[in-house]
């Protein structure tokens, strides 16, 4: 790194170590009669680099052009100072070239970062989706069983009604009971009647109250039907003996 004057001429070099750029105290370098092609991108770093030939090497055209033929001290300093730029330059190209590459990857980076942050939402929307449709299935599986339950049920007990049906319309038809709460009314009615006249009748008869007018009118008829009855028994005894005669 401290080397200050290197000549390499005629050596048939083909090409120059990558980190040629550390010799940073190099000012002059004789590569005369090599088989260059190029120079590494390092060659930018030779910032005290003040004389240079590169006459009789192969050179790329752009470098050739750039480095010229070193006739004499002035053109070998001219390249020295002109190839130094255009490797500079190479080299700035190179830094924005491989800024670009990292900027690009960096965005791919990101870019993936997204993707994939994008494919877990989706993957989560899908699983609460699945969910929602496992649940709601269930409930209408539910719904259903309940459903069907009481649709059962409700068959079941229309079987039981139309089972108990027949055996009751075979019973013999019986009378409303209304009708049996009628009769049942007329009949106490008349019994109470006919009980009002027999104590009407014994207290017209054994009582001090046969004198009243209703009592004497009670008693006459009393006596009427009495009288009716024995003629009607008298009148069926003479039917019946003339019907066995």
């Amino acid at each position: 790194m401290h080397l200050v004057k290197l000549d390499l001429s005629k050596n048939r070099l083909q090409q120059l170590p990558l980190d040629f750029g550390r010799l940073v105290n190099l000012q002059h370098l004789d590569l005369l009669n090599n088989r260059l092609v190029t120079l590494p991108v390092s060659f930018a770093q030779l910032k005290n680099l003040k004389w240079l030939d590169l006459k009789d090497n192969p050179l790329d055209p752009v470098l050739a052009k750039v480095a010229g033929d070193c006739l004499d001290e002035k053109q070998c300093k001219q390249a020295a100072v002109k190839v130094l730029q255009h490797m500079k330059a190479i080299q700035s190209e190179q830094d924005r070239q491989r800024q670009r590459k990292l900027q690009a990857e960096r965005e791919m980076e990101k870019k993936r970062e997204a993707e994939q942050r994008a494919k877990e939402a989706q993957e989560r929307e899908l699983r609460k989706r699945e969910k929602a449709e496992e649940k709601e299935r269930r409930r209408r599986e539910y719904d259903a069983q309940k459903a069907a339950k009481q649709e059962m049920e409700k068959k079941t007990k229309k079987e039981t009604v139309q089972a108990r049906k027949p055996a009751s319309s075979s019973r013999p038809p019986q009378p409303p009971r209304h009708k049996h709460s009628w009769s049942r009314s007329v009949l106490r009615v008349l019994l109470f009647v006919l009980l009002c006249v027999l104590c009407t009748l014994a207290a017209c008869k054994l009582t001090e109250l046969q004198r009243q007018p209703l009592c004497v009118s009670v008693n006459t008829l009393y006596e009427d039907v009495l009288a009716a009855l024995q003629n009607h028994k008298t009148l069926q005894n003479m039917l019946q003996q003339n019907s066995q005669q």
